[in-house]
């Protein structure tokens, strides 16, 4: 079986997309091309992706709505490549799913090595079990994979950021594993190019004072010192 890794490479200039696809491939990874996010979906089902590097201004879909859509149904890691000096559109990439930006104009060598820091880190993730698109129980508590809902024994609704949603799904498809911050920021899909990125601490501590019974001597998510955070409860799937 070939195990090289499969770059798919999606933007709607042919020059790019084919002088990145030759560039990578001198470099020993498979690498194909879409001109549009229709295509992109299309290269996706047809074999196994392992890694997309996607354009944001795209005519019809866009790269975010790709991003978002990739996250939601598959496990990919996504680069976007965005125009130069928009922070916005890199903010939104980031909590949308994308694993990591790069801006246009870029050196290819860049891109290389972004791809293979992302690889490297997607190697490195703990493995979580199948739970699809289910519902995972928890002490009182429901979270609804496919709607992205939390809700209590009453079945009142529980609001929850899109990035504390990744969070404490994370948490609840690894009980009982300890994850460290950079594991956490790899698996919620919202990491940024800070090293020491304390924004995992800040949506741990909104989560315990929504879902544990005292927050300050949390039951559930508890901390493991110097290390990062694991999830202690039982967790069940229906």
């Amino acid at each position: 079986m070939d195990e090289t890794p499969h770059i798919l490479i999606v933007d709607d200039h042919r020059d790019i997309r084919d002088l990145l696809a030759r560039y990578l491939a001198k470099q020993g990874f498979r690498a194909s091309v879409a001109d549009s996010a229709a295509a992109a979906r299309k290269a996706m089902q047809a074999g196994k992706i392992d890694l997309v590097v996607l354009d944001i201004m795209m005519p019809g879909e866009d790269g975010l709505s790709l991003t978002r859509s990739i996250r939601e149904n598959e496990d990919i890691p996504v680069i976007l490549l965005t125009a130069m000096g928009e922070e916005t559109d890199r903010i939104v990439g980031l909590e949308v799913g994308a694993d990591d930006y790069l801006s246009k104009p870029f050196n290819p060598r860049e891109l290389l090595a972004r791809i293979k820091a992302v690889l490297r880190r997607a190697r490195t993730l703990p493995r979580t079990r199948d739970t699809g698109k289910g519902r995972l129980l928890f002490d009182r508590w429901i979270l609804d994979l496919g709607r992205r809902e939390l809700v209590d024994e009453n079945g009142v609704a529980v609001a929850l950021s899109s990035g504390e949603f990744r969070l404490l799904a994370a948490l609840l498809e690894r009980p009982g594993m300890v994850l460290t911050r950079d594991q956490l920021l790899d698996l919620t899909r919202g990491r940024s190019a800070q090293p020491f990125d304390r924004s995992i601490d800040n949506q741990i501590s909104r989560l315990r004072k929504k879902i544990e019974r005292d927050p300050r001597r949390p039951e559930l998510i508890k901390t493991a010192w110097g290390d990062g955070y694991s999830f202690a409860g039982e967790v069940s799937e229906t």
